[in-house]
C-alpha cells in the first residue's frame, strides 16, 4: 500500500490511525452482530465486512458535519466514521427506544442521523440515487461549497433510479459524489451475469461524468480518489463516479445461503486480502504503530462492543404509542 506525494501531508500519522480505528471498530461489531443473530437476539443483519476500506476512506475525504451522505445498507464504517455511535447501531439492531434513524421503525442498517447530515434511505435498493442529486441540486441552488456523497452497491447499478440520479446530477453539474461499492455479487448474481460492461465506471462513459475505478481495499487510494472529486466538485466541476473494488465476505444477509452460489474457497481467498488486516499491517510496516498499540486498539474495541451491546440489551423497547409518531401530526390548525 503506498503513499502518494500530494496526500502524504495530508494523512498525519494521527488521521491514519484514526481511520483504523474506525475500520477496527465497525469489523468488531460487525462481528457481534452476526452471533448475536444467531443468538436469537434480533431477526436480521446485513454486513459490510470487505467493505470497510472503501467507506472510511471515502468518509476520511469528506468534510464530516459539513457535507451530507446518503449512504446504503452495507455502510456501517461510513456512518460510524460520521458520528453514528455503536450504542446507537445496537439499539437499531434491536429495535430499542432511542434509536436515531427511524425510532426503531425501520429494519437494522436503514441509515439515519439528523446531526451528522447523514440521509435515510428505505429499502428498495437505488432510491437514495435521486435523493442526493435533489440534495446536490439544492446545494447549488443556495450557492454552498458542501458535496453530497452517495453510495451503492453495484447490482443496484442496474435500477432505473440511479440512472436518473446520475443523468440529472450530470446534467446539471450538481457537487455529487456516486460511490459504487462493486463486491461483485448483486445478492447471488455474479457481476458479469448482471451488467455486460467489465466495470460500473463505464457506465459513466454514457451519462457525461467522469468515471473511475479504484481499490475499495486500500483505504489509502480510496481517499486519494473521493478528496481528488470532491475539490473538483466543490470548483463547480461537476459529480463523479467511483467503482471501488471491494469483497463480500459474508453471505448478502443473515437471510441468504451463500454456499449455494459460491464456494469456500473463494471466501478463503478473500480473507487472505482482509483489508482491515492488510491497513494495520501496514501501519505496522511504517513504523505508524505499534503491536504493543495494536493489541490496545483490539482490547479497546472489544470494550466499547461490549458497552454498546450492554446498552441496547438494558434499552427498553419503544411504547406502543410511539408506533405513530411522527408519522401524524400532534396538532394540525384549521381555518
Amino acid at each position: 500500500m503506498e503513499v502518494r506525494e500530494k496526500i502524504q501531508t495530508e494523512l498525519t500519522h494521527e488521521l491514519m490511525l484514526e481511520m483504523y480505528w474506525i475500520m477496527l471498530l465497525s469489523r468488531r461489531i460487525d462481528e457481534r452482530a452476526w452471533l448475536l443473530h444467531r443468538q436469537g437476539k434480533f431477526p436480521f443483519h446485513i454486513s459490510g465486512i470487505g467493505h470497510e476500506a472503501a467507506q472510511v476512506g471515502a468518509a476520511f475525504a469528506l468534510k464530516r458535519g459539513k457535507d451530507w451522505l446518503v449512504p446504503y445498507y452495507r455502510d456501517l464504517a461510513m456512518v460510524l466514521a460520521f458520528g453514528l455511535t455503536p450504542a446507537e447501531f445496537a439499539l437499531g439492531l434491536m429495535g430499542k427506544k432511542g434509536e436515531p434513524s427511524s425510532g426503531a421503525r425501520q429494519m437494522p442498517s436503514h441509515w439515519g442521523l439528523r446531526r451528522a447530515n447523514i440521509i435515510s434511505t428505505s429499502s428498495p435498493v437505488g432510491t437514495q440515487t435521486p435523493h442526493a442529486a435533489g440534495i446536490g441540486f439544492a446545494i447549488k441552488y443556495r450557492g454552498d461549497d458542501a458535496i453530497v456523497l452517495t453510495s451503492i452497491g453495484e447490482g443496484s447499478t442496474s435500477q432505473g433510479e440511479w440512472y436518473e440520479g446520475v443523468n440529472w446530477a450530470a446534467i446539471h453539474q450538481l457537487p455529487v459524489i456516486f460511490l459504487v461499492e462493486n463486491n461483485e455479487y448483486a445478492i447471488s448474481v455474479p457481476r458479469s451475469k448482471q451488467m455486460a460492461v467489465s466495470n460500473v465506471a463505464e457506465k459513466a462513459n454514457g451519462l457525461g461524468l467522469p468515471g473511475i475505478t479504484v481499490n475499495g481495499l486500500d483505504v489509502i487510494e480510496v481517499y486519494d480518489a473521493v478528496k481528488s472529486a470532491a475539490d473538483r466538485a466543490r470548483a463547480g466541476g461537476g459529480p463523479t463516479l467511483i467503482e471501488a473494488t471491494v469483497l463480500r465476505m459474508t453471505p448478502h444477509s443473515s437471510d441468504d445461503d451463500d454456499r449455494m452460489y459460491r464456494s469456500r474457497e473463494e471466501i478463503e481467498e478473500m480473507k487472505q486480502k482482509d483489508p482491515v488486516n492488510a491497513f494495520r499491517d501496514y501501519l505496522i510496516q511504517q513504523n505508524i504503530i505499534t503491536e504493543a498499540a495494536q493489541e490496545k486498539f483490539q482490547s479497546r474495541a472489544k470494550e466499547e462492543v461490549n458497552a454498546a451491546i450492554k446498552f441496547a440489551e438494558d434499552t427498553p423497547y419503544p411504547d406502543v404509542e410511539d408506533a405513530s409518531y411522527p408519522v401524524y401530526a400532534e396538532d394540525i390548525r384549521h381555518g
